[in-house]
């Protein structure tokens, strides 16, 4: 994005590819903008940094290496792990590389220890055992950061001294898991570089943390959440050392505050609001009024599903029977669940395969309509007709109340009903 005199950005970030990047929202909170994405090649990169007219830049994969190297001056932090994430021009033309990468973690860390154990992390890991999965660019500033509490850092890779199979048996004292690949990252959420059971078997652990922040709920993080373990995703880590390279962009002091606000707001505009309930509680018409409201794109899911296989719920149902459907409905629940800022109708027998709830949850607020069954019609609703509102409200009911972060009892209208969830999500 050039300006209107035809200058370029003073701020932004490099990278390839770049895709969707919260940045330039970001950095408009933390006030250094104009912010330019720059999708370059390494070429295209290193003629940006050398001879672009920026004060600021963000760089992100492949170029962090590249970073460091054109640099005039490097902080110690850079010199030591070879990357920079954080470019900055200097009234005189030299260029200024640091990694706030590795702040950004350490506020992340420090954050979560307060919150979860009421204690800094340098009092809870201090020469106790911390994994970190990866061993990409990532790692070396998480690991940095890990060194400075005292921690026991062990790199675990896919090849190298310390490799996945047998992890569990061999480094069963670990305290904190911190995931640094890109396993789980949006579209391939929510997969996990540990599988639940692998997880399990850390019976010590304080916390796990993964540096992916989309989806808001990573496969690893779901797992910990299964396992009652304290986990949280990277966006503290993504705002932190944003702040803090538009501290060194701006030559000023920012209010560390600013990180948990900035945090809420792209939660609230990210996350997905799926609508659960009984056949006929009235999902779809008052998704469309939610999202009419919310401004957002509105999906039904049994329309999604009819779109897909071009065949609707009661066709499939009818020609190939109940679990035929249950499956292809968990493909596109998968694939609308993945996403971010939707409004999500569900089929009222989402909840009968747990997988679905994983998929919901991992980038939304799950919120039970709940309409008292009388008011229940079970026309043009095959598996209601087949077993009857009263058997099927039997099975569900449980699985809708356990699922759902809020319960809303419908209020005899849709667009009363969209208020009253447009109330809790904004709340």
């Amino acid at each position: 994005m050039a300006l209107q005199d035809g200058s370029a950005a003073p701020f932004g970030l490099v990278g390839h590819p770049l895709g969707h990047s919260w940045s330039p929202q970001i950095h408009a909170r933390l006030g250094s903008v104009p912010y330019e994405l720059h999708d370059l090649d390494e070429r295209g990169a290193k003629d940006l940094i050398l001879h672009g007219s920026w004060r600021g830049l963000n760089v992100t994969i492949p170029h962090k290496r590249l970073a460091a190297e054109l640099a005039d001056e490097r902080s110690s932090r850079v010199d030591v792990l070879g990357v920079a994430n954080t470019l900055v021009r200097r009234r005189d033309g030299s260029i200024f590389a640091e990694n706030t990468d590795v702040l950004g973690f350490s506020l992340m860390l420090e954050r979560f220890f307060l919150r979860e154990h009421g204690a800094a992390p340098s009092e809870l890991l201090r020469d106790r055992t911390v994994l970190v999965l990866g061993s990409g660019g990532a790692c070396r500033a998480v690991c940095a950061a890990l060194e400075e509490t005292g921690a026991r850092v062990v790199v675990v890779s896919r090849s190298g001294s310390e490799v996945y199979e047998g992890l569990a048996e061999r480094r069963s004292d670990a305290v904190l898991i911190v995931n640094t690949t890109p396993v789980g990252m949006f579209p391939n959420c929510p997969a996990s570089p540990l599988d639940e059971g692998t997880l399990a078997s850390f019976h010590g652990l304080l916390g796990v943390l993964d540096v992916v922040y989309n989806p808001s709920r990573t496969g690893l993080c779901l797992a910990a959440e299964h396992l009652g373990v304290p986990s949280e995703s990277g966006l503290a880590m993504l705002v932190g050392q944003a702040l803090f390279a538009s501290e060194l962009f701006q030559g000023r002091d920012l209010d560390q505050e600013l990180v948990g606000s900035i945090e809420r707001e792209i939660r609230l505009q990210t996350q997905n609001v799926a609508l659960i309930g009984m056949p006929g509680a009235g999902k779809s018409t008052c998704g469309r009024a939610l999202a009419r409201l919310l401004g957002r794109p509105f999906v039904d899911l049994d329309d999604a599903l009819e779109l897909e296989c071009g065949r609707s719920a009661a066709q499939i149902i009818r020609e190939d029977g109940e679990d035929a459907f249950r499956e292809a409905e968990t493909r596109v629940t998968a694939s609308y669940g993945a996403r971010s800022g939707l409004v999500i109708a569900c089929g009222g027998g989402v909840v009968t395969r747990p997988e679905n709830y994983d998929l919901l949850h991992q980038n939304g607020l799950v919120v039970f309509l709940d309409r008292p069954l009388e008011e229940l019609s079970s026309e043009g609703r095959p598996v209601s007709q087949a077993k009857g509102v009263a058997r099927l409200a039997e099975e569900r009911m449980g699985l809708y109340r356990a699922w759902a972060d809020h319960i809303v009892r419908c209020t005899g209208s849709a667009e009363g009903d969209a208020e009253a969830v447009r109330g809790l999500f904004i709340g």
